[in-house]
């Protein structure tokens, strides 16, 4: 009788356990990761919200993987004094294009356009074809001396419609005859991180 209870009481254990074991089994799933979470270029942004994804190693970056980018907007007067009636730059003032052109080769994304301005002296077509081909003659240097691609330049001649000075006087002649480079483009320039193990190479 004792063996009878023992043994039911066995059995009725067993299947509780054997309940509860099964009760606590799940089948495993698999899911898919929406967002690719690598970082291939190591610049510490996961390719899902990378939009530079070939960042340069160890350069500073923004939120989005991007390095830092500027606007450039520089107006620099070139100090080109031309014989009278004439467009010819005389050698001396090479190195004031030269000047242009470093800095042109230093923000390969940079563009110029030469402007070319008269005094009020002579008539309105002389004065516009004047300041036009002197403007065609330092546009002419930066391409032929110093190897600036041609389309990344203009020149455009305003004779004396844009004056600086407008009193009739030698002084305002001579500050309204005038050659500006007007700069325009991104700086690029890569922004890189210095930290104590970093080493300058020669």
């Amino acid at each position: 009788m004792k063996k009878n209870r023992l043994l039911s009481s066995l059995v009725i254990l067993s299947a509780m356990i054997s309940g509860c074991a099964s009760s606590d089994r799940s089948e495993s799933q698999t899911t898919t990761q929406q967002y690719d979470l690598r970082d291939l270029d190591g610049d510490g942004v996961i390719e899902a919200r990378d939009q530079c994804p070939n960042s340069v190693p160890g350069s500073f970056v923004n939120n989005v993987g991007c390095g830092k980018e500027k606007e450039i907007s520089e107006r620099v007067e070139l100090k080109l004094n031309f014989a009278n009636n004439s467009a010819v730059i005389k050698p001396v003032y090479q190195r004031e294009i030269e000047a242009i052109a470093n800095f042109m080769h230093q923000y390969p994304d940079s563009s110029v356009t030469i402007e070319g301005h008269c005094s009020k002296t002579g008539s309105y077509e002389l004065n516009m074809a004047l300041s036009q081909a002197r403007a065609e003659a330092v546009v002419d240097m930066l391409k032929d001396t110093f190897f600036i691609d041609p389309n990344r330049l203009q020149a455009i001649g305003y004779g004396y419609t844009k004056p600086i000075d407008d009193s009739e006087t030698e002084i305002a002649a001579e500050r309204n005859r005038r050659v500006i480079a007007a700069v325009s483009g991104t700086d690029k320039t890569i922004d890189m991180k210095w930290h104590i193990y970093s080493v300058d190479t020669e």
